[in-house]
């Protein structure tokens, strides 16, 4: 058995100072939220000192990308564009000045992404789909890219009983529209990426199904980030908690990149990378990081 890895228009991608070539690299993308109430780790990074350590630990480990929030996707309070500037843009600045690491900053505000790329950050994460018209604006007028992820609610606010036909092709069909969107708006294709959004929205049975169908996201062409780490479709299809659902969130990865993902969004980094970095050299896009085994005159224990 072989897997057909979907094409891309433009895989080829300088971020920043860092250069991809996506049609043989999948990029590792570490989750680090400043906020008191985030999805998993509940405030532990939401000091200053914290998130920055977070982020170069997260390098550390092999990260290739950071990914700072402020606001948690889930419903709740709106957060003003000031308080919210000075929980990430902080945390851009110490990050710029110690790695040449890509900084993608996860808001759905304008002015918040204006703010955050003149500080260093080189990829706007908007888990809205342009909620904000006047986003995809901000990051044309910059070298930043853009990240639209499938979500159906307004910013911040309940949907209770997401219902779908057909949740690949809707989704697939929300992001072409968006990606039509940022075109208009100056953003080009080389400066895009797509995210299906998993749980945001969503069942546990639409997310996974979009796991198994992936390969109709990534018909548009464009890398398709993944954000799977820990979340309850994961939880519920194991029975676990948050904080034990390592195992299945590697699991969904993989089934991913096999399908043509070419960018994980995830919590524990280590684990990760070596799991991204194996299945790379299954699919032939990556060599051993040694060969001795079984290499030489004698059999080596």
């Amino acid at each position: 058995m072989s897997f057909d890895l979907p094409p891309l228009r433009n895989p080829r991608r300088t971020i920043g100072d860092r250069t991809f070539d996506f049609s043989r690299n999948v990029a590792v993308m570490a989750i680090v939220n400043r906020t008191p109430d985030s999805f998993y780790d509940a405030g532990t990074n939401y000091a200053l000192e914290d998130a920055v350590a977070a982020s170069l630990r997260a390098v550390e480990q092999g990260a290739d990308w950071i990914d700072i929030g402020g606001v948690p996707f889930a419903p709740g309070d709106p957060l003003s564009v000031e308080e919210e500037c000075e929980r990430v843009v902080p945390v851009v600045q110490a990050l710029r000045e110690a790695s040449d690491v890509v900084i993608s900053v996860d808001t759905f505000h304008a002015e918040v992404a204006r703010r955050s790329i003149e500080a260093g950050a080189t990829v706007i994460n908007d888990t809205t789909g342009l909620s904000d018209p006047d986003l995809a604006g901000v990051v044309a007028a910059s070298d930043a890219s853009l990240i639209l992820v499938h979500s159906r609610a307004q910013p911040r606010t309940q949907f209770a009983r997401p219902q779908y036909d057909d949740v690949a092709t809707e989704v697939r069909d929300f992001l072409q529209s968006r990606v039509e969107q940022a075109r208009a708006a100056g953003v080009p294709d080389e400066r895009l990426f797509v995210d299906p959004g998993h749980d945001l929205n969503k069942n546990t049975m639409h997310s996974l199904e979009l796991t198994r169908r992936l390969d109709v996201i990534t018909e548009l062409g464009l890398p398709t980030l993944v954000a799977l780490s820990n979340k309850d479709f994961i939880g519920e299809v194991l029975d676990k908690p948050k904080r034990e659902r390592l195992e299945g969130s590697l699991a969904a990865a993989v089934a991913s990149i096999l399908n043509g993902a070419r960018v994980v969004r995830v919590h524990e980094v280590a684990e990760t990378v070596a799991a991204v970095r194996m299945t790379e050299a299954i699919l032939g896009l990556r060599e051993p990081a040694l060969l001795k085994h079984n290499m030489s005159d004698i059999n080596e224990r």
